[in-house]
C-alpha cells in the first residue's frame, strides 16, 4: 500500500471511530470505550498531520497549518475535549485526503507514451538491432503492417503511412521514393527502405515523449489557499496564545492555569476545520456533479485553472470534425450520369486499402450501385489507380488526383475550375476518368461533429475566445474555420508546432484551454494551463495527460466546465469568508475570556454545515 493509500485509510479509520464515539455517548456507553475510541481517531486521523507539523517545522523553519492542528488537537486533549481534538484532525485529514485527489494518474502518461515507442529496427541484411544502436544515413527496413522505427527518407518502395500519431490525421499520406517517413508511424501496405536522418533519441516521437516530460514537470501545482493563510496566521495564533498565557501571569499577578485554558480554548477555537472543510467539499461536489456530466476532472486545481480560462485551442480532426472521411459532392462532366461515375469510381477504389476508397465504395454501395468488374489494377503511389473496366465500352479508367489524370486524360478549363473551388473549400478531390474524357468528380470531406457550432457560440458568449490548432492544410482549416466561427487558425502543425502557439496564446491571452483527442496532441494539453481530451474514441495518451477528459466527446461540455470552474471558485470564496468571519468573531472574543469553548464549538460546527450545504450545490451542474 502506497502512502497515499495509507493516509486515506487511517483518515477513514479517525472518521469510523469518531461516529462511534459519538453514537456510544449518546447511548450511554461506558466513558472508557467512547474515550478509547476518541483516542483511536486521533492517533490515526493526526499521525501524518503531526509528521507534516514538524516536518515543517524541522525543514523549512515554517509553522504551517499541520502544526496549528496538530497543537489545537494537544490543547484539546489537556482540556479533555476529546471529540473536539478528534473532530479537529479528522477534518483536516479529509481535506487532504480530498486534494490528492488524481495525482497519481497523471504521472501515467509518459509511461504509456514510452510503451508506443518502437524499440526494435530491422537492418537492410535482416539483421535486429536496438532503435539506440542505429546512426543517422544507415538504412533500415519497414515491412508492412510494421511501425517505423526512426524518422528518415524513403530510399525504395511505395507505401501508403498512418501518421496519425504525429499529425493527428486520420488519412494515411502516400510515401514514395524522397518522401519524409516518422517514428512510430503506421507503414500501412507496402514494403520501405529508409535512410535514417535522426537518431533516436531525437526523432519526432521522442520529442513528444520530452515536451510532455518537461510540460509536466513546470507545471507547478497552485499554492492553496489555507497554505498561504498559514503562513501568517499560524505564528500569530501561536504568538497570541503564549502571550495571554505570559503577559497576565507575569505582569498582573494572574492564576497561570485559568489563563493557560483560556490560551488552549483560543487554539482550539483558532483551529479553522470550516475554513479548511470548505475547499475540499466544494471541489468533491463540483467534481461528482461534473462526472454525471461526462465531464472527468482530475483534482480541484483545475476547477480553479478553469474558471481563469480566456481562450480555448481546438485540434481540429477528431474533435471538432468526426475524423470520418464522407462523399459530400459528386460533380459529372462529358454527359456522363452520377451512376456512371459512381460504379466506375468504386470498381476501381475495390483493389485499394486506402481509407478514401472505402468511403467511395461504401457510398456506392450506400446509393444502390454496384462497382463494375475491373481487372488488370496498377497503384499509382502518390496518385491514384488505373484498371480496365469488364463492363465499359472504352476500358481504360482511372481514379486519383490531378496529377493522375491530367497525364492521362483531356483536362477542361471547367473541370480545374470545380476542382479549384471543392479543395478552396477544404474538400479532397478524387477524379474519374474514361479513356481521354473526365468523367466526374468526387468530393470528400470530414464531417463537423453536430455540436461543435453550439459549443462554440456557448465560448463566444462567456467572452472566451476560439482558436485552431491542427496538423490539417490550411484549406481544410480555413473552411472549417469559416463554418464554426473560429479566426484564430493555426494550420499544417506538427506537435512541436503546436506547444509553440499554446505559449503564444498563453502570452497573448492569458490562461489557455487545449482540446484534443490524438498522442500528437499530448504535449499541447500538457503545455496548456488546461487540458481537456475527448475521451471517447481518444488516444489513452492524450487522456491520461489531460487535466480533463470528455468521456462522451460532447465539445457542448467545455463551455458547462469553465462555467463550473468560476462557480466553485464562487463558492470557495463565499465559504472562506464566512470561515474568517466567525472565526474572527469567536478569536475576539476568546482574548477578552466572553465565550466558552461548548458555543465557540457549536458555532463552528453550524458553520462546516452550512459550508458543506453550499459547496454540496455544485453537485447540480
Amino acid at each position: 500500500m502506497n502512502k497515499n493509500n495509507t493516509k486515506l485509510a487511517v483518515t477513514i479509520v479517525s472518521g469510523v471511530c469518531i461516529a462511534l464515539a459519538f453514537l456510544l455517548e449518546k447511548l450511554g456507553i461506558s466513558e472508557l470505550v467512547v474515550n478509547s475510541l476518541n483516542y483511536l481517531a486521533i492517533v490515526s486521523g493526526g499521525y501524518f498531520v503531526a509528521i507534516d507539523a514538524f516536518r515543517g517545522l524541522y525543514k523549512q523553519r515554517f509553522l504551517n497549518i499541520n502544526f496549528l492542528v496538530t497543537v489545537a488537537a494537544l490543547g484539546a486533549m489537556y482540556i479533555n475535549q476529546l471529540g473536539e481534538a478528534a473532530s479537529v484532525v479528522f477534518f483536516f485529514s479529509l481535506a487532504e485526503a480530498f486534494e490528492r485527489y488524481g495525482v497519481e494518474r497523471s504521472r501515467k502518461a509518459l509511461e504509456t507514451l514510452i510503451k508506443k515507442s518502437p524499440q526494435i529496427a530491422v537492418m537492410l541484411d535482416g539483421s535486429k538491432v536496438s532503435v539506440d544502436a542505429v546512426k543517422i544515413k544507415d538504412v533500415i527496413t519497414v515491412r508492412p503492417g510494421d511501425i517505423i522505427p526512426l524518422d528518415g527518407i524513403v530510399l525504395k518502395g511505395t507505401s501508403s503511412v498512418d501518421e496519425a500519431t504525429i499529425t493527428g490525421e486520420p488519412i494515411p499520406k502516400d510515401k514514395r521514393e524522397g518522401d519524409t517517413v516518422f517514428a512510430s508511424t503506421l507503414n500501412r501496405n507496402g514494403y520501405l527502405e529508409i535512410e535514417v536522418t535522426k537518431e533516436s533519441k531525437d526523432s519526432t516521437f521522442s520529442k513528444i515523449v520530452k515536451l510532455v516530460a518537461q510540460a509536466q514537470s513546470s507545471r507547478a501545482p497552485a499554492q492553496d489557499f489555507v497554505d498561504k493563510f498559514a503562513k501568517y496566521y499560524t505564528p500569530s495564533i501561536v504568538v497570541a496564545a503564549l502571550l495571554i498565557v505570559a503577559v497576565p501571569t507575569l505582569f498582573f499577578g494572574g492564576v497561570f492555569t485559568e489563563w493557560l485554558y483560556r490560551a488552549l480554548v483560543l487554539l482550539v477555537i483558532a483551529c479553522p476545520c470550516s475554513l479548511v472543510i470548505s475547499t475540499p467539499v466544494s471541489i468533491a461536489s463540483a467534481i461528482g456533479g461534473a462526472s454525471r456530466k461526462g465531464i472527468l476532472i482530475k483534482g480541484g486545481k483545475f476547477l480553479e485553472a478553469l474558471s481563469k480560462v480566456k481562450a480555448v485551442a481546438f485540434d481540429k480532426t477528431r474533435t471538432l470534425t468526426m475524423g470520418e472521411p464522407y462523399i459530400s459532392d459528386v460533380v459529372t462532366f462529358s454527359g456522363f450520369t452520377e451512376e456512371q461515375v459512381l460504379s466506375d469510381a468504386a470498381g476501381v477504389e475495390k483493389f485499394s486499402s486506402h481509407p478514401l476508397s472505402k468511403s467511395i465504395v461504401d457510398f456506392a454501395l450506400a446509393k444502390g450501385i454496384d462497382p463494375h468488374t475491373m481487372s488488370e489494377y496498377e497503384n499509382i503511389a502518390g496518385k491514384g489507380g488505373m484498371a480496365s473496366c469488364l463492363v465499359c465500352n472504352d476500358k481504360a479508367h482511372c481514379v486519383g488526383n490531378l496529377k493522375l489524370i491530367g497525364a492521362n486524360s483531356e483536362t477542361t478549363k471547367e473541370v480545374l475550375a470545380k476542382t479549384e473551388e471543392l479543395e478552396q473549400q477544404g474538400k479532397t478531390v478524387v477524379l474519374v476518368s474514361e479513356g481521354k474524357k473526365v468523367m466526374g468528380l468526387l468530393a470528400i470531406s470530414d464531417k463537423l461533429r453536430p455540436e461543435s457550432k453550439s459549443a462554440i457560440n456557448a465560448l463566444t458568449a462567456q467572452k472566451v475566445i476560439p482558436a485552431m490548432l491542427t496538423g490539417d492544410n490550411e484549406h481544410s482549416a480555413a473552411f472549417v474555420g469559416r463554418e464554426l466561427g473560429i479566426t484564430k487558425i493555426y494550420a499544417s502543425l506538427l506537435p512541436n508546432d503546436k506547444v509553440t502557439k499554446i505559449e503564444l496564446l498563453k502570452k497573448e491571452m492569458g490562461s489557455v484551454a487545449m482540446v484534443g483527442d490524438g498522442v500528437n496532441d499530448a504535449p499541447s494539453l500538457a503545455t496548456a494551463n488546461v487540458g481537456i481530451a475527448m475521451g471517447s474514441g481518444g488516444s489513452d495518451v492524450a487522456i491520461e495527460t489531460a487535466d480533463i477528459a470528455l468521456m462522451n466527446s460532447d465539445l457542448r461540455n467545455i463551455p458547462i466546465a469553465i462555467r463550473l470552474g468560476k462557480r466553485t471558485v464562487r463558492t470557495i470564496r463565499q465559504n472562506i469568508t464566512a470561515s474568517l468571519l466567525v472565526k474572527a468573531v469567536f478569536l475576539t472574543a476568546a482574548l477578552f475570556g466572553i465565550t466558552d469553548l461548548e458555543y465557540a464549538i457549536g458555532a463552528d460546527s453550524i458553520l462546516a454545515i452550512l459550508v458543506i450545504v453550499n459547496g454540496l450545490r455544485l453537485f447540480s451542474v
